[in-house]
């Protein structure tokens, strides 16, 4: 019995990554791009970095200790780069239409529930560290 032989290589696409420095530096400046892009059109980011950023700052004097204050930022980039997904998610479902469809609105919903999660574990996980650092 011989072994099927192995799928050829995709074709080359102009979309494909260049190798090396140059794939580094395209991907910097995309992720650039997305993230001004979610500052200019999103008015969820904007409003999360608004609330996020200075929580970021009071992390270090909030959290009983390094860890603690680590778990507290973290939780807030959550809250951002969940936001980012469910925004590139909500572009991509308007581009392919903007009448409704049950499976886009689904695919929205869904991505605004796993935003909503993430706020209520952000907003539970301060919670927690304000409490033990001024009422315990």
């Amino acid at each position: 019995m011989t072994s099927p032989e192995p799928a050829p290589p995709p074709p080359a696409t102009p979309f494909k990554s260049r190798p090396g420095l140059a794939r580094i530096w395209a991907a910097g400046r995309y992720s650039w791009q997305g993230l001004r892009a979610a500052f200019l059109g999103e008015a969820a980011f904007r409003q999360e970095l608004a609330v996020g950023l200075p929580l970021c700052l009071a992390a270090p004097w909030v959290a009983p200790s390094a860890g603690w204050a680590f778990g507290l930022v973290g939780v807030v980039v959550a809250v951002w780069v969940v936001e980012l997904l469910n925004s590139g998610l909500e572009a991509l479902a308007d581009a392919v239409t903007i009448e409704r469809h049950p499976l886009l609105g689904r695919a929205k919903d869904l991505g605004s529930a796993a935003v909503m999660l993430t706020l209520l574990f952000a907003a539970a996980l301060w919670g927690w560290a304000l409490l033990d650092r001024f009422v315990f």
